[in-house]
């Protein structure tokens, strides 16, 4: 952590909280910070300054007593101090919000021309769309009856509609339940209560499984070494 995140800090108001893809970006009047939790990280929000665990790196110790601690384990998260309080290499060239109005079947299906490449792996692209994880990228493309490991360039347009309906719906649906808790040590709120969404999850991580859809037994694929799980049946 760079010596002088503490002095540049040191006084100034938290004014905005953003995100751009996976990264959180905080605005202390004038002061921007670039923060990615990593595969296993988390930020919470303490009511009073508690002593820090083994993997806790940073607080954020604010006047009225409450902190804001970042919790890393595997420490592959960042806390970057940017300079001049603008832009950074890593949000350079992120492709639009999969709930913004950028992303549409149009944007989608131009995108995927000529495309080899699986769809989920070009999905999970933050450069074609900023902020689908491996989760939410499995369970939209079984909404949209799409197979994960069939090349891009190979979608219809009509297969473009669908997926990024179900990518808007599975994400909100997401965001209503509290994001996804598979483990105790997974995602959790900043004041440390775990999301719902797992309860409603189709196809990811159920391998064996009878989709929900139509019974058929869910299969599971290692797509750009990433597990990806689907419905032979439900999904062409």
């Amino acid at each position: 952590m760079p010596v002088q995140l503490a002095r540049r800090l040191r006084g100034r108001r938290l004014d905005s909280v953003e995100r751009r893809g996976k990264y959180l970006l905080l605005d202390f009047a004038g002061a921007r910070l670039l923060l990615h939790l990593g595969m296993s990280g988390r930020l919470s929000v303490l009511s009073r300054v508690a002593p820090p665990g083994p993997h806790d790196h940073v607080d954020f110790r604010f006047d009225d007593g409450r902190c804001l601690r970042f919790h890393d384990p595997r420490r592959f998260g960042c806390v970057l101090l940017l300079d001049g309080g603008g832009g950074h290499p890593l949000l350079d060239g992120l492709g639009p919000e999969p709930l913004s109005d950028a992303f549409t079947a149009v944007y989608l299906y131009a995108r995927t021309r000529n495309r080899c490449a699986a769809i989920k792996s070009v999905l999970m692209d933050a450069r074609v769309v900023a902020g689908v994880g491996n989760i939410y990228a499995s369970e939209s493309l079984h909404r949209a009856g799409v197979r994960p490991a069939r090349a891009a360039g190979r979608l219809a347009p009509a297969d473009c509609r669908r997926l990024v309906a179900a990518v808007r719906t599975v994400l909100s649906e997401a965001i209503a339940q509290g994001g996804t808790t598979l483990t105790d040590s997974a995602f959790a709120g900043t004041d440390g209560s775990f999301g719902d969404f797992q309860q409603q999850l189709a196809v990811y991580d159920r391998e064996g499984k009878p989709c929900p859809r139509c019974g058929t037994a869910v299969r599971r694929v290692v797509i750009g070494q990433r597990s990806s799980y689907y419905c032979p049946r439900c999904q062409r």
